[in-house]
């Protein structure tokens, strides 16, 4: 067995869950999350140099998700020969899946940059100092992009101020 492997192991049971869901919510898309968190788990250990600390591994292949995630946007958009595809989840009388849906429409129409700082802000709870570390860039460019991100995402989703609580 390589060096790598126990590790590897021990990061995907405690951790692969929750890889997943974060790569989801940057793309938005079951497929594309799998996808994003295979080649990031390959990335991260194919050229490793940090120990095999479960928690070390999780931060580090987060943020080469997140790198990812931001230069595979960068691209679609320069290119501009394909489109970002959304899963489309049948419509159930469910309220609960009628409003997920319409979020995760909300969240597709953001750049890159202003949906990578909503998920770190609101999914992973990140004050705006390690958001900004996390993406190389100044606070105020974090606070311009969730303050852009918030309108927009009040406006497509119909929140005014008198309904948020």
């Amino acid at each position: 067995m390589a060096d790598w492997e126990p590790a590897f192991r021990a990061l995907l049971a405690s951790r692969g869950g929750a890889l997943r869901s974060y790569a989801y919510l940057l793309t938005g898309d079951a497929s594309t999350a799998g996808d994003l968190v295979q080649e990031a788990l390959t990335r991260v250990f194919s050229r490793r140099r940090i120990g095999g600390d479960v928690n070390e591994l999780e931060a580090y292949v987060r943020r080469a998700m997140l790198n990812q995630y931001i230069d595979s946007r960068r691209r679609l958009r320069r290119w501009n020969a394909t489109r970002h595809l959304l899963v489309d989840v049948p419509h159930h009388d469910d309220d609960r899946l009628a409003v997920a849906d319409e979020v995760r429409r909300a969240l597709a129409t953001l750049s890159p940059k202003q949906r990578a700082c909503v998920v770190l802000r609101y999914y992973e709870d990140l004050p705006v100092t390690e958001i900004a570390g996390e993406l190389g860039c100044a606070e105020g460019t974090v606070k311009r992009h969730l303050a852009d991100a918030r309108a927009k995402l009040a406006t497509q989703l119909g929140v005014t101020e008198e309904s948020t609580p």
